[in-house]
């Protein structure tokens, strides 16, 4: 299984965090959206719900999460 990937262009802009949607966004609106956050966290959200939950990675966390999304 292919890892997603998070460089597309930007899908939020100005101050805060810059969201971008995963590489395997569909364009049914089922999409995740990753950023950089304070405190060297990685922050994952429903794009459909920009102010809803916001999930919190640490940097090995967020290692750990994507290396698990290609294991069978």
């Amino acid at each position: 299984m292919e890892r997603p990937t998070f460089a597309s262009s930007p899908e939020t802009q100005g101050p805060g965090p810059r969201w971008v949607k995963s590489s395997f966004s569909f364009s049914n609106g089922n999409c995740v959206e990753v950023a950089a956050l304070p405190g060297r966290t990685v922050g994952l959200r429903d794009s459909k719900d920009p102010g809803g939950p916001v999930l919190r990675f640490s940097p090995i966390q967020w290692q750990a999460f994507v290396g698990d999304l290609g294991a069978e």
